[in-house]
């Protein structure tokens, strides 16, 4: 039988421009320098960093107090300039964001919700869409109706004001406005901060699940462990001005420098890190993968510049008998 097809017509997968924006990292951030101040009472946060973040991706960063892990948000959506080096997101410059409608490439869910108070939880998450006037006025409501229902809450929460939900509710509200213009990348600051276990652990399912459902790609801040054991297929450590090491969690654990031994293999690092019994769905919440090779921690990513010099790995932790969830730090 004789194929009809024209023989010069290449596959879709074939086009090299479609190739290439597959294989373009969301987030590109090469030799950046973050400063504050002026000669000679400056203040340099980040010197020379270098972070690669790829489509579908949930990349924690961590650090310690002054690191800059939020400064490197706000520069990701474009609100803080780098004094020094790049920082492309989806391609284009992160500053140019705020010029060519940020809302619909980048989604910000901000620690406390920074709800508008004045506003129901409907004209909340359709602000963005009123905003911009992406959708006609009429079919705003509608749509901020689906993304309220997307992250869990009921038609009668619409009519709402901020200040009678929940710590949770105000999260989803939050999240759902974040949502509103469909971007492909979500900034979390903080997300678990400020609800109990339960709360936070019914907040990480909804993250993974919208993380499956509209395959997005996720950079967050926290420093609950629970939270990142749950959710980041990627931790990237912040120190000495840069990312140090990244890796999947379990391996980020063994780097062997101060600050992952005192966060990563401290008691609540241990219980955070301890299996748990399966969910009646299968799941395994916290359960990750042991690392494939005792170096594996120590040799840089893509998104991580090498360290000056190779630190030996760290035994991996014992699990203690019980789990019980981090504290999540303020």
């Amino acid at each position: 039988m004789s194929d009809s097809r024209d023989p010069s017509a290449a596959p879709a997968s074939s086009d090299p421009s479609r190739e290439a924006a597959r294989d373009a990292p969301v987030v590109d951030i090469r030799g950046l320098w973050t400063a504050f101040g002026k000669p000679p009472k400056q203040t340099v946060i980040h010197k020379d960093l270098d972070l690669r973040i790829d489509t579908g991706e949930i990349v924690a960063l961590v650090g310690g107090s002054g690191t800059g892990k939020t400064v490197l948000l706000r520069q990701m959506l474009g609100l803080e300039k780098p004094f020094k080096g790049e920082v492309a997101v989806l391609g284009e410059p992160a500053a140019q964001l705020g010029r060519r409608g940020a809302s619909s490439r980048v989604g910000m869910l901000f620690q406390h919700g920074a709800l508008y108070s004045a506003f129901s939880v409907l004209d909340n998450i359709a602000f963005p869409l009123r905003e911009l006037g992406t959708v006609p006025v009429s079919l705003a409501r509608d749509v901020a109706m689906v993304k309220l229902q997307m992250v869990g809450l009921k038609p009668d929460d619409a009519v709402k004001m901020p200040s009678d939900l929940s710590g949770g509710m105000v999260k989803r509200v939050a999240l759902a406005r974040a949502l509103a213009m469909d971007p492909p990348l979500l900034l979390l600051d903080e997300p678990t901060a400020g609800l109990d276990p339960a709360g936070s652990d019914s907040f990480c399912d909804l993250l993974e699940d919208l993380h499956k459902t509209l395959g997005l790609t996720v950079v967050m801040v926290t420093h609950d462990l629970d939270t990142i054991f749950a959710l980041s297929t990627r931790v990237a450590v912040l120190a000495e001005q840069r990312v140090i090491t990244s890796g999947p969690p379990r391996e980020v654990a063994q780097f062997d420098h101060p600050f992952t031994r005192e966060y990563f293999l401290g008691d609540r690092g241990r219980r955070a890190m301890a299996p748990v019994a399966p969910r009646p769905d299968g799941s395994r919440r916290h359960a990750a993968p042991a690392p494939s090779s005792p170096t594996a921690a120590n040799a840089p990513s893509s998104g991580a510049r090498a360290p000056a010099s190779t630190p030996s790995p760290m035994p991996a932790p014992s699990a203690p008998p019980a789990a019980s969830p981090a504290p999540a730090a303020s």
